[in-house]
């Protein structure tokens, strides 16, 4: 049983615990982890005694000082060493990247223990499309780096799936309402936990709801795919503007898809929004 296993770890509910991880944490003599607080409480709900074990503090700041003390380990081919974070799937906007990549250049065995990962569990909560979809990890603090991002990702034809935190959440809304412009949005927080939510909506339907509701906990964002609008890049403001002059909403609206091919119910509420404005 000797080598590395990555091993993956409860988000929320501590009986999502596999029991092929609980042996593993069990057998373990040396465990790396991001916070050894964290790492010994999970133990110690896990019945897991620790007092004999090894503890290396891995995280973003030390993962390459770290490596090679790991590697020196796995070399001698005696121990059983655990990677975990501190919930969680390892290496998903988490250290171990590095350290995997090393187990492989030097061909080193390794293991992968899989269980909870939020990106997933968010994405089968919010009912949007799974057939395709893009893990970007965390959403940056800064406004113009934020901006940049969303404009990077905006035509890539996937769910878009982002980590974010609770007191930057409604910011976060307000800039992907102005350039994910038309689609769903869904937001997923505290998943296993007591107050497990999924809110899925057009943004303004989340910004009204998350202003009345501060959101706690930790954040799973996601974008649905662009829209048959967005893909067939047309103006169809322009041109339902031009087709209400002329016709009934509903006559316009059905003129426009049968032209464009599109969604009728896309076109609707777009068409129901011009004449909200005008």
């Amino acid at each position: 049983m000797s080598g590395l296993y990555v091993v993956a770890t409860p988000i929320g509910n501590i009986s999502d615990i596999t029991q092929r991880a609980k042996t593993v944490l069990e057998n373990a003599d040396i465990i790396a982890c991001e916070d050894t607080r964290v790492t010994k409480k999970l133990l110690s709900l896990l019945n897991i005694n620790f007092s004999h074990k090894k503890f290396i503090t891995l995280h973003d700041h030390n993962e390459t000082q770290k490596i090679q003390e790991i590697l020196t380990l796995l070399e001698e081919g005696t121990h059983t060493i655990a990677q975990v974070s501190d919930a969680g799937s390892p290496l998903i906007s988490d250290p171990g990247y590095k350290l995997i990549r090393a187990c492989h250049e030097q061909n080193l065995p390794f293991s992968i223990v899989p269980g909870c990962c939020a990106l997933i569990c968010a994405l089968q909560l919010s009912g949007l499309p799974s057939n395709r979809f893009m893990f970007a990890g965390f959403i940056p603090n800064k406004d113009k780096a934020r901006i940049d991002l969303f404009n990077e990702l905006k035509n890539i034809d996937s769910t878009l799936i982002f980590y974010e935190t609770a007191p930057r959440l409604l910011k976060t809304l307000q800039t992907a309402a102005q350039i994910f412009v038309e689609r769903e949005f869904s937001v997923a927080r505290e998943i296993t936990k007591i107050y497990e939510e999924c809110k899925t909506g057009y943004p303004s339907e989340l910004i009204e709801y998350y202003t009345k509701n501060p959101p706690k906990g930790e954040i799973v964002f996601m974008v649905a795919p662009p829209n048959k609008i967005e893909q067939k890049n047309i103006d169809i403001d322009n041109i339902l503007k031009q087709k209400m002059q002329n016709f009934p909403l509903k006559t316009a609206v059905s003129q426009v898809v049968s032209e464009y091919n599109l969604n009728k119910n896309e076109v609707y509420r777009l068409a129901i929004k011009i004449k909200d404005e005008q």
